[in-house]
Order: C-alpha cells, then structure tokens, then sequence
C-alpha cells in the first residue's frame, strides 16, 4: 500500500497537534505540588537519597513535585523534603539521631523545620507536628537520608564533659 507523504508544515503541524494534546493530558493528572528547589539541588549526591525516598510516610503518599530534588507527601502535603538546602554548622539547637542519622530541629508554630547535620549536601524537612508524628517521619526518612554520607556528628552536652583539657 502507498501512504501519501503530507507536505512538512502538514505533518509539523499535526506534531504540535499531538504533543498539545499530550502535554495537556499530562498536565491535567498531574497535580504536582510547588516546592521551591534547593540552592544545591543540581548536587550530583542528592540523587541516591532521591531515588531511595519512601512511597509513603505513614498514611501519606508520595507526590509529584514540579523542582529537582524535592518530594512531598500527603494531600495536602504534610511533609516537604528539600535536597541541597545550606549545611547547619555548630548549633545550640536540639539535634536528634534516628536510625544513624542526625536531625537539627527547628520547632516553629505550626511548621517544624528538620535539616540533616553533618551531610553534604544537606536535606531540609518542614512538616506540622500536630498532623503527623515527627518520629514517623524521621524514622521512615533515615533510609533515604543515609544515603549521603556522614562526615560529622551532633555533640550533646554529655559529649563535651570528656573533652581534653586545653594547655
């Protein structure tokens, strides 16, 4: 069977057609959620952690989100994950470690702000703790969050009664 050739801005146009249509029937299901990306989130070490991330944290599904190495979860998000976001130096701010990995948390009202210490690049986590436990969410991250390796430690005040004395 012959199949007559359309002229090329036919078929150009009949692409555009297409790829019109495909894009808005993606666009339509798509529903990701807006997250501003990280200044580092182009950091080539984010990306196993990314890859790693959970499919739910507790009862709250993974989402699409629309910047490179952010994820969400929950609908409405409940928890926002940000790779890439600035390393916490020294802190006087409460450091926790769950399943291996340290945790500096910044309790706001009503958003608590969770940043990996110690790992580069860091990972930034805010969530509500009223809508979700903050230990579900540490606990069910520490897989994917132990994927950038640690160079450094929290220090708690126990620590710090067993340095050597200076001369």
């Amino acid at each position: 069977m012959h199949h007559p050739q359309l002229p090329l801005s036919a078929r150009a146009a009949r692409m555009a057609v297409v790829g019109a249509i495909a894009a808005l029937s993606l666009a339509s299901c798509s529903g990701a959620v807006d997250v501003t990306a990280a200044k580092d989130a182009a950091n080539p070490a984010c990306a196993p952690m990314m890859v790693a991330l959970p499919d739910a944290i507790g009862d709250s599904k993974l989402r699409k989100t629309n910047s490179q190495a952010t994820a969400a979860w929950g609908d409405p998000s409940l928890v926002i994950l940000r790779c890439g976001v600035n390393v916490p130096g020294p802190t006087t701010d409460r450091c926790v470690t769950v399943n291996g990995v340290d945790w500096v948390i910044k309790e706001g009202d009503p958003a608590w702000t969770l940043t990996t210490y110690g790992r580069e690049p860091a990972t930034e986590i805010v969530m509500d703790p009223d809508k979700i436990s903050s230990a579900t969410v540490l606990a069910d991250l520490a897989a994917a969050a132990g994927k950038i390796p640690s160079t450094r430690n929290c220090v708690g005040q126990e620590d710090l009664q067993n340095l050597p004395k200076s001369q």
